[in-house]
């Protein structure tokens, strides 16, 4: 299932360039850009995607998992889908980037409680400012965070910075796995 994420990853959501030509959220220009959201959208991508995180997260008796908005949204609604097809029910929820000024004033949406215990993810990292954000969140509001999955580090020291926030911290996969992929691909 990894190698056939890799894959559609490349083809939907990774771009290289030679000279560094994509901006990223921190301002800094990259010779890469990876936008999960068209496979993390796609039929099979949310297949695989809940299969993968569901098996990294499966023996940790986690009670939710979850992230900051919009990233990690489909990759928890897959995981949740997966949970309770295995018989292992996990709750998703979203942690919203502003705080919301009415009713019961929140960070987090979804069947969640103080107390239980819960798995943050994103879908990309460089920094691990969002995932480290959405840890931050998701303790205000009483959660107990006990692992980190990210779908695709870019390696550039975000799980390192995460890990200083909670130390259990995981990527599927790595930017190295889409480069080979790509070079692979071009090969044929």
């Amino acid at each position: 299932m990894k190698q056939e994420l890799i894959q559609l990853i490349c083809e939907k959501s990774f771009k290289y360039s030679r000279e560094p030509s994509f901006k990223l959220v921190s301002g800094k220009m990259s010779h890469f850009y990876v936008n999960c959201k068209p496979t993390t959208l796609s039929p099979r991508g949310m297949f695989l995607v809940g299969h993968l995180v569901f098996d990294a997260i499966k023996d940790l008796k986690a009670d939710g998992i979850g992230g900051l908005t919009f990233g990690a949204d489909p990759m928890a609604v897959a995981t949740a889908f997966v949970s309770e097809l295995k018989a292992n029910p996990i709750n998703a929820f979203s942690i919203r980037k502003t705080q919301k000024d009415h009713g019961i004033v929140r960070w987090i949406e979804g069947d969640m409680n103080p107390g239980q215990r819960v798995v943050i993810i994103d879908d990309v990292v460089t920094t691990g400012g969002s995932t480290i954000k959405a840890i931050e969140r998701a303790r205000s509001e009483g959660l107990e965070v006990i692992k980190a999955v990210i779908l695709v580090d870019r390696q550039e020291d975000g799980l390192e910075n995460i890990r200083e926030h909670v130390t259990d911290v995981t990527a599927i996969i790595t930017r190295d796995d889409l480069m080979e992929q790509m070079v692979r691909s071009q090969n044929k």
